[in-house]
């Protein structure tokens, strides 16, 4: 389901910019300079609750890959001074908090090869990039050096905060250096197709052909504006080299080419590959000295260099590293069109303005785009379910929607976890659309953890992170509802998203109130839910005592679960025993998911009441019944829904639209 920001009732960001024709940067020197004044004013309406809901940014200013020829066209003027740092216009507008992000270029050393990342990237970060003038020779440890001496005076002057190295291509290979030179500096490498691959590179064969024969340095370079301009302009630029005519459609390509041949003169590409040898060699031999978090970013289209193989293996060498692979992307990843990187470190879970990550002060607001994509995401699940969402208001009425939903939070919505927890982003969708209301959930931390620190990261997590998922702890649901927040939380937790046979709808609390009090320490309104249909769904074959009665699935769990962050560690009982595992499913024709959110229990002005065990007790009881009656409810009532069963449902949205909302039974 796509949604406009008006159909939201979002608060869209407003962005107006403005930059001087030929000067769209500030050049920067230390930390001790003075702030550059911005050229972009953002403006977003936050509500009295201090939530901010989703932002946009300004699809007009989007850039694109003309944008980037312009500007390194501008950029590449003989000016005879060295490599040096400067800051986009556009990128203007981060707040004092933000974190230093320093852009390392790749061969062609401009500096503004993250210029369709600029609008979004400064609203978070102080963004700085190298420029390497074109007549410059610097040797690789001499920009080494100048890295370096930059990263140690930021640090030196906010010690606290972490330093983001981009780099692309020959740019990875700078900030492996760098990182691998200063281990005790807090580093986020976030690395785009690392030229540490340049050994096996189709660049690294053409050298010595460079050097003996000059017609093939216009070959080089439309192999390089090939890798840059995509797949669908592959075989154009390739008729270009065979001196075919080109169609009127395509006719930038050669004003690209020309600008491609002023950054890269001669004498300077053959530099920029001997460049590129030094840096490989340097960087890999220097890996097991890499320590800082790093997120690399590969493509499966790379024609330049065999980039996901590279990817792969240094997922293996380092021992704090993620990766993201781009099937069907080019070599110069960042400047192809639908490749957000404020988006990518989001879901990486890498944005972070301290030492640590703070699940709530670090979250950023969706984007309606980042939205619009979730929505497509879960779209599958959404229309073979049809969710039926029912709320009550205050009057005790059951209404067909969710505006017996509050507006302003905190507020804990606390309930029955189905199997493998399907029922959390239809509700995260829902609660947007209808109610423009960010509904946090707490899940366990296994989603949250690297392979340093867990199980195996995998891009399935990285959903949850972007739509405000937080590691399940005390902590954590004490800074969201202290913010003010609105919280999903299943006490049940693991035990009930992986539950045995037989146990649907069984719900498998602690003993003793988990959450109670410090909902009444911020005043939070707890509404009970239930939520019913995965036995509407799948069934399961292979349960978890099952898997543990044949040998080589028991050895696998085993292994798995030592390294799983435990939860409940002080209490015993059933709840308090959550082993990872998978059960086994199989599908069954689809029915339908059903919710029910129950009347809200008001907890404001009773801290020093509920601060009696006994009447906290009380209140979790109840609660935990009010569950109990509301899956009961969706039960029975779900009985005489016409449109349970899914040939109904797809014959009423053949009738109606199938974006229409599917009836259901009766209140």
């Amino acid at each position: 389901m796509t949604v406009s920001t008006e159909q939201l009732a979002s608060t869209a960001t407003t962005v107006t910019s403005k930059t001087t024709p030929k000067r769209n940067f500030v050049e920067k020197e230390s930390s001790e300079a003075a702030a550059f004044s911005t050229a972009t004013a953002v403006k977003s309406k936050t509500t009295s609750t201090g939530t901010t809901y989703l932002s946009e940014e300004s699809e007009g200013n989007r850039k694109s890959l003309k944008d980037y020829f312009d500007e390194a066209k501008d950029m590449i003027k003989a000016d005879g001074a060295p490599p040096r740092w400067f800051s986009p216009l556009e990128c203007g507008s981060h707040s004092p908090d933000s974190p230093l992000l320093l852009f390392l270029p790749g061969i062609d050393g401009v500096g503004v090869g993250l210029t369709r990342q600029h609008q979004r990237l400064g609203k978070i970060f102080d963004v700085w990039s190298l420029h390497i003038p074109v007549k410059d020779r610097t040797s690789f440890t001499g920009l080494v050096q100048l890295i370096e001496r930059t990263i140690r005076s930021e640090h030196n002057h906010s010690p606290n905060k972490p330093i983001y190295l981009v780099g692309e291509s020959l740019g990875a290979c700078f900030a492996l250096a760098v990182a691998a030179r200063n281990p005790h500096i807090d580093l986020v490498l976030v690395l785009s197709n690392p030229a540490t691959s340049f050994s096996m590179s189709v660049p690294q064969s053409t050298i010595s052909l460079l050097e003996f024969i000059p017609g093939q340095m216009t070959l080089t370079l439309c192999h390089i504006l090939s890798s840059m301009t995509g797949d669908p302009l592959k075989m154009a630029i390739d008729n270009v080299v065979k001196g075919i005519s080109v169609p009127p459609t395509i006719q930038d390509l050669s004003t690209y080419l020309s600008v491609l041949a002023d950054i890269l003169p001669n004498e300077t590409l053959l530099w920029k590959l001997e460049l590129l040898k030094s840096a490989s060699a340097y960087a890999n031999a220097r890996l097991h000295s890499v320590k800082a978090q790093t997120l690399i970013l590969y493509s499966g289209k790379d024609q330049m260099m065999p980039s996901e193989e590279e990817g792969q293996r240094l997922s293996r060498e380092l021992p704090n590293c993620q990766t993201r692979r781009f099937d069907d992307n080019g070599h110069f990843l960042l400047l192809e069109e639908g490749v957000d990187l404020v988006t990518i470190i989001k879901g990486a879970g890498y944005y972070r303005r301290g030492k640590c990550i703070n699940y709530v002060s670090d979250f950023i607001p969706l984007t309606t785009t980042e939205f619009n994509k979730f929505c497509e995401e879960i779209r599958l699940r959404s229309d073979l379910t049809s969710p039926v969402m029912l709320s009550t208001l205050e009057d005790g009425k059951i209404v067909a929607d969710l505006s017996g939903i509050p507006s302003e939070g905190p507020v804990l919505y606390v309930g029955y976890h189905n199997l493998l927890g399907l029922e959390a982003f239809p509700m995260v969708q829902q609660f947007m659309i209808q109610r423009n209301v960010l509904v946090r959930c707490v899940a366990h931390p296994m989603f949250f953890e690297s392979k340093d620190g867990g199980l195996p990261d995998f891009e399935g997590n990285d959903t949850l992170r972007i739509v405000g998922g937080v590691p399940a702890s005390a902590v954590n649901l004490y800074k969201l509802l202290s913010s003010k927040s609105h919280v999903m939380l299943h006490p049940g937790g693991m035990r009930e998203a992986l539950h045995r046979k037989g146990e649907e709808y069984k719900l498998f609390w602690p003993e003793s109130s988990e959450f109670v009090r410090m909902s009444s320490t911020f005043g939070a309104k707890i509404i009970p839910f239930g939520a019913v249909g995965e036995d509407d769904i799948a069934q399961i074959v292979l349960d978890y005592n099952d898997q543990m009665r044949i040998p080589f699935l028991k050895s696998q769990i085993e292994e798995m679960n030592k390294r799983v962050v435990k939860l409940r560690t002080d209490i015993t009982g059933e709840v308090a025993n959550q082993p990872v595992h998978l059960p086994l499913p199989i599908p069954k024709i689809p029915g339908r998911f059903y919710y029910y959110f129950g009347k809200p229990i008001e907890t404001k002005g009773r801290k020093q009441e509920l601060r009696d065990r006994k009447k906290s007790q009380k209140l979790y009881l109840q609660v935990k019944g009010e569950v109990e009656n509301c899956i009961a409810y969706l039960k029975e009532k779900r009985q005489n829904d016409p449109y349970r069963n899914i040939l109904p449902r797809l014959i009423y949205q053949a009738t109606h639209g199938f974006r229409a909302q599917v009836p259901t039974f009766e209140l």
